[in-house]
């Protein structure tokens, strides 16, 4: 029995961390009246996070890249607005460049309680933020056998994302250490193979009658069936700053989708390889971002990343065309030749530094690039700008 041709319809999940305008340091305890206020002005499309310091937004179902370039633009210029009236700032990055996690206080809603109880530390140290990008695949078989093969592309879509090369005011190393403190986490990681729906639903409800977990929403893999909706869920990428880098790593992924769905209807599939060698790229662009290249393993070599993009933007060429994302995919190539927001905060506190900035200076200027990036392309009044800050 054939089946039919998936909507690939889009919606788009941002988290954000909430700054203190004045310090730049997070804000501990944000005012009720903020979240009252955003969920007003934002029915439905938004809703706090497990810390205080962060809030979540989320697109409506979009039907084009256009229309979720608008909800976007539209949700970030709206949660700045809102939060610059109580003094505070969104930042779209997966990190803050110097914020304690030991000072964040976590939501009280009894969902986040059960967490901290359980996850205890590494709960606390969640001071990250993520983008989810969920792509409309009704079938639920067909979503299975679409996420088995789209595993291998994963490493892709990080590279292209990062944006947490800080942790507690120092250099990680990493360009997204965010990676590092989510797999502390259990569940989270490559998504596990299964050969169909249900036996994925068995393999779940495993832990739900062991009491381990209520549902599938406790599973926090990089790629993952939506719990909630008829969709696959991509969870690796970093947030990113600049709204068109979103659109760039969404765009991919549903052509990423679509490309795959092509395959099936040919009886093709995209070769599936051990988790062994998937994590050896999935840790090439955690660690070294687009710079030091992936492993092609059909070659059994290390390519540079502009060319694995090139490879990527020809096998999806077709389908860009028909979802109406050309200028959204290629994009990717201007990511490659300016560096992703990992790259240009590194940037920023090399050149601060060699300039004789102090080390505190050097990252709140991170910050203010990072909330100016946030509002690009929203629209958003130029009042919004972060004031000057002197030295400490």
């Amino acid at each position: 029995m054939s089946i039919a041709e998936p909507t690939f319809t889009i919606g788009i999940e941002e988290e954000y961390l909430l700054v203190d305008r004045e310090s730049r340091d997070l804000v501990r305890e944000p005012p009720e009246s903020l979240m009252r206020e955003c969920e007003e002005a934002l029915e439905g499309q938004v809703s706090p996070e497990f810390l205080r310091s962060q809030i979540e937004i989320g697109t409506r179902v979009c039907r084009s890249f256009d229309e979720a370039r608008g909800e976007l633009a539209r949700l970030r210029r709206t949660v700045a607005e809102v939060a610059a009236r109580h003094g505070l700032a969104p930042m779209a990055a997966s990190s803050h460049p110097f914020a304690r996690w030991a000072e964040q206080h976590h939501t009280d809603k009894a969902r986040y309680d059960a967490l901290a109880h359980d996850l205890q530390v590494v709960a606390r140290r969640m001071v990250i933020c993520g983008m989810h990008v969920h792509v409309g695949i009704e079938d639920d078989d067909l979503r299975i056998d679409i996420m088995a093969q789209a595993r291998y592309f994963l490493p892709h879509l990080l590279a292209l994302s990062t944006s947490s090369p800080f942790w507690q005011g120092e250099n990680t190393g990493l360009k997204s250490y965010r990676l590092a403190v989510f797999d502390e986490l259990p569940r989270t990681g490559l998504p596990a193979q299964f050969a169909s729906w249900s036996e994925y639903q068995r393999t779940v409800q495993v832990l739900v009658d062991a009491g381990l977990i209520e549902d599938a929403t406790k599973i926090w893999w990089d790629l993952r069936p939506s719990a909630r909706f008829p969709t696959l869920e991509a969870r690796i990428a970093d947030v990113c700053p600049l709204l068109d880098d979103t659109l760039c790593i969404a765009a991919l992924f549903v052509c990423i989708c679509r490309m795959l769905y092509r395959l099936r209807r040919k009886n093709q599939r995209w070769r599936t390889y051990p988790d062994f060698l998937l994590n050896q790229n999935r840790w090439q662009a955690q660690r070294y971002g687009m710079e030091k290249g992936m492993v092609d393993f059909g070659r059994g070599a290390l390519v540079p990343f502009a060319e694995l993009i090139e490879e990527l933007l020809d096998l999806i060429a077709e389908d860009a065309e028909a979802l109406s994302c050309v200028g959204e995919v290629e994009h990717a190539r201007k990511i490659v030749a300016s560096g992703t927001s990992a790259d240009r905060q590194l940037a920023r506190w090399h050149a601060m530094r060699e300039t004789g900035a102090s080390q505190r200076e050097a990252l709140i200027a991170i910050v203010d690039m990072l909330i100016e990036e946030t509002l690009v392309g929203t629209g958003a009044d130029r009042a919004l700008a972060m004031p000057a800050m002197g030295g400490d």
